[in-house]
C-alpha cells in the first residue's frame, strides 16, 4: 500500500517541496530509504521505529521503501522524521490517507514520540503557503515561528500520539498564539539614538549610519573603538516588517531561533572572533548555512582586531561587500545568502598598539609595523569608505566629558539625530531603489545631485596628490554626497569634498616610520 506526505528540504534560504512516498510490500521486514538522504535522514529509520512503538502504534513487519522525491535533490536533517512516520501510519492503515492530503509537515521525533523543533521553518511555511497547503504541522517550539507567514493554518501537537488523534478528529487542535498582534506594531529600536559627542569619531559614525558607509577605526587600546562600534546599531533606522522577516528567516535557517517566539525586532550586531574560519565568517558546509556575514544582514558586522584575522579570510570579504550577498558554490548547487551589512573594523596601529600615542612609546620595529599592515590588502582597505585614526583622551578631556550635565546636552554641532533621519529619507527618495549613498554606482552618483565645479576641482587634486584608485575616488564622492545630505544641501560643494577627504587616512597610517 502506498501513502504520500508533503514536506520540504532547505536550499539556502528557500525550501524546495519534497514528496515523502512510503510503500509497504510483502517481503522480509526492513526499511530502505532512497532519494539522496543524508546521514541524519538515514538514522530516522531507528528514531521513527522507536517513536511508533512507544506511541502505541504497530511497527511495519513487511518490506518498506521510503522515497524522497525529487530523487536528484539532496535532502538533509531530521525534519523528515514526522512525514516519514505519518506516511508509515497511513500506508499501514492506522491513519486514513485522505487525512494527509494537502498537509505539509516537518519535525524531528524523539524516541518517546515527542515532536522536537527543526531549523528553517519560516522558509518551509512560506513554500507551503505558496503551494496552497491545507495546513502545516510543526513541533510546538516552531509553531509561532511558522505563524509569522500569514494566511497558512498552523497545526501542532506535543507528540505523535496526540497528533494522530487530532488528525482523526478525536481531539481538538490547540490554539496557537500567533505573532500577528505583536507584528502589527511598529518595530522600534528601544534606544534609537546614541549620544553624539562633538568629535570627528562621532561625525564618522553619523556618516556611516546615514549613508551606509563601511568604517575603519585605527587607534591605541582604550581609545573607544569598541564603544563606537556598539553605538552604530542604535543610530540605524527601525526595522520594517519585510526587513525583520528576512532577518528572522536567515536566523531560522541557521538554527538560531529555537525557543525564540517572536519576529527579530532589532538590527543584528555580530562580532566574530579573529580566529574564525572563512566558512564561519562567510558561510559554508556541505549543505551551505549562513555565516556571520549573512547573520549580520540588515545590521552591523564588527571585526575587532582586524589585522589579527587571517589575510586569506579577509580577502574573501571583497565581493560580498560589493554585492551585498554571499554566493557559495558547490558541485551540486549554488546558494546565495543576503549580506547587506555595514562593516565596522577596528585595529591597533601596530602589534604593541602604541604607535603614534602621545603617552606611550611604541616597542615595534619598522619591519614589524610593515608586516602588521601587510595583513590588510589594498583592495580590502579600498572598500572601507571611512578610515579614521583615533587618539586616547587625556585626563583633562575625560574630566570635561564627565562634567557635562547629561549626554543629551552634549554639543551637537557635528550633526543631530534629526539631521541623520532627514538625510536618510532624502537619499531614499532620490537614489534608485532607495539605495544608501554608500552603495551608489558611478552612474547613479552622477544622477544623485549636482556636483559643483569647485568640488570637482578639489576632487581631482586629491586624486592626483594621494594617488587614489578609481574605487577610492568614487567613495570619496559618495561620502561627500552623504555630508551634503546631512548639511541639507542639494549639491555637493567644495567643503563636503574637503571634509570627506579627512576620512581617508589609511595611507598615512601605513607609513612605518610615521610618528
Amino acid at each position: 500500500m502506498l501513502a504520500r506526505c508533503l514536506s520540504a528540504s532547505l536550499q539556502g534560504l528557500e525550501a524546495r517541496p519534497v514528496v515523502v512516498e512510503v510503500d509497504l510490500a510483502p517481503g522480509l521486514p526492513g526499511v530502505q530509504l532512497v532519494g539522496l538522504p543524508d546521514k541524519a535522514i538515514q538514522e530516522s529509520r531507528e528514531r521513527v521505529r522507536s517513536a511508533l512503538r512507544n506511541s502505541g502504534f504497530r511497527g511495519p513487519l513487511v518490506r518498506v521503501v521510503i522515497n524522497l522525491a525529487p530523487a536528484d535533490l539532496r535532502k538533509e536533517g531530521p525534519s523528515f522524521d514526522l512525514p516519514i512516520a505519518l506516511g508509515l501510519l497511513a500506508a499501514s492503515g492506522q491513519l486514513d490517507r485522505p487525512q494527509l492530503e494537502g498537509l505539509w509537515c516537518a519535525g524531528e521525533l524523539g524516541l518517546d514520540g515527542s515532536l522536537r523543533p527543526c531549523r528553517g521553518v519560516i522558509a518551509l511555511a512560506d513554500q507551503a503557503n505558496q503551494q496552497q497547503a491545507r495546513a502545516l504541522v510543526v513541533p510546538p517550539d516552531n509553531a509561532r515561528e511558522a505563524s509569522l507567514i500569514g494566511g497558512l493554518p498552523i497545526r501542532t501537537a506535543p507528540n505523535l500520539r496526540a497528533l494522530v488523534q487530532q488528525l482523526k478528529g478525536e481531539k481538538p487542535w490547540p490554539v496557537i498564539a500567533g505573532n500577528s498582534s505583536r507584528s502589527s506594531k511598529r518595530i522600534v529600536n528601544p534606544e534609537p539614538w546614541a549620544c553624539l559627542d562633538n568629535n570627528l569619531a562621532s561625525r564618522a559614525l553619523a556618516l556611516s549610519a546615514a549613508g551606509g558607509h563601511h568604517l575603519l577605526l585605527v587607534g591605541p587600546p582604550g581609545c573607544g573603538k569598541t564603544r563606537l562600534a556598539h553605538q552604530l546599531p542604535r543610530l540605524l533606522p527601525a526595522l520594517n516588517r519585510k526587513e525583520a522577516l528576512t532577518i528572522t528567516r536567515i536566523h531560522s535557517v541557521a538554527g538560531h531561533l529555537r525557543g525564540i517566539e517572536q519576529l527579530q525586532r532589532q538590527r543584528p550586531f555580530r562580532s566574530p572572533h579573529h580566529s574564525c574560519s572563512a566558512a564561519a565568517l562567510l558561510g559554508g558546509g556541505r549543505s551551505p548555512r549562513p555565516g556571520e556575514l549573512s547573520l549580520a544582514h540588515g545590521g552591523v558586522l564588527f571585526l575587532d582586531e582586524l589585522a589579527e584575522f587571517p589575510r586569506t579570510v579577509l580577502d574573501q570579504l571583497r565581493q560580498p561587500l560589493e554585492d551585498g550577498a554571499v554566493q557559495i558554490s558547490r558541485a551540486q548547487q549554488s546558494t546565495i545568502f543576503p549580506a547587506l551589512i555595514t562593516l565596522v573594523a577596528a585595529t591597533n596601529p601596530c602589534p604593541c598598539g602604541w604607535h603614534g600615542d602621545r603617552d606611550h612609546g611604541c616597542r615595534c620595529s619598522i619591519s614589524q609595523r610593515q608586516r602588521y599592515w601587510q595583513r590588510l590588502s589594498g583592495p580590502l582597505l579600498d572598500r572601507l569608505d571611512l578610515q579614521l585614526r583615533l587618539e586616547r583622551r587625556s585626563a583633562k578631556e575625560l574630566a570635561a566629558v564627565l562634567k557635562q550635565p547629561s549626554p543629551t546636552q552634549a554639543s551637537a554641532s557635528w550633526c543631530t539625530p534629526a539631521q541623520i533621519e532627514r538625510a536618510r529619507q532624502r537619499m531614499q527618495r532620490r537614489n534608485p531603489g532607495g539605495d544608501s549613498n554608500g552603495r551608489l554606482s558611478a552612474a547613479a552618483l552622477r544622477q544623485s545631485g549636482a556636483i559643483e565645479a569647485a568640488a570637482l576641482e578639489l576632487w581631482e587634486q586629491l586624486i592626483n596628490q594621494r594617488g587614489l584608485s578609481t574605487r577610492s575616488s568614487l567613495q570619496l564622492l559618495r561620502v561627500a554626497r552623504t555630508i551634503a545630505d546631512l548639511n541639507d544641501r542639494a549639491s555637493v560643494d567644495r567643503n563636503a569634498v574637503a571634509e570627506a577627504s579627512c576620512f581617508r587616512c589609511t595611507d598615512l597610517l601605513k607609513q612605518p616610520g610615521a610618528q
